[in-house]
């Protein structure tokens, strides 16, 4: 995945632009240094089911699970981090993934297993 423009409205349009493939590697975090020192990779994409630390924003040091990846906005759902509406509802706070930390892997899938050790 490299885009070849350096111009800043052509990296724009691919990120708009980006096929569903090449969203899931844009949608990746870093892991924690225990999951680096454990597998070798240094960042891996979200998925749902994965363990989060939040590191920047109004929810800092938040910790919980991925709920939802929502693809066409770039953005990620983390149990508890919510605010609430002016009708009283609770709703997600949308968080970029390169805002958080993986803390844990959701590992259920043996293809991400397969993923982990071809990249270590």
């Amino acid at each position: 995945m490299r885009i070849k423009s350096k111009q800043p409205k052509k990296q724009r349009k691919f990120l708009y632009n980006a096929p569903l493939h090449l969203r899931q590697k844009i949608m990746s975090a870093p892991l924690s240094e225990d999951l680096r020192k454990k597998y070798g990779i240094k960042n891996m994409p979200v998925r749902t089911g994965d363990k989060v630390k939040i590191m920047r924003g109004d929810f800092r040091g938040h910790e919980g699970k991925v709920v939802k990846v929502d693809l066409k906005r770039y953005r990620i759902n983390i149990e508890g981090a919510t605010q609430k509406k002016v009708n009283g509802t609770e709703v997600f706070y949308p968080v970029h993934p390169s805002n958080v930390m993986i803390v844990e892997l959701n590992l259920e899938d043996e293809r991400r297993e397969k993923i982990i050790e071809r990249r270590a």
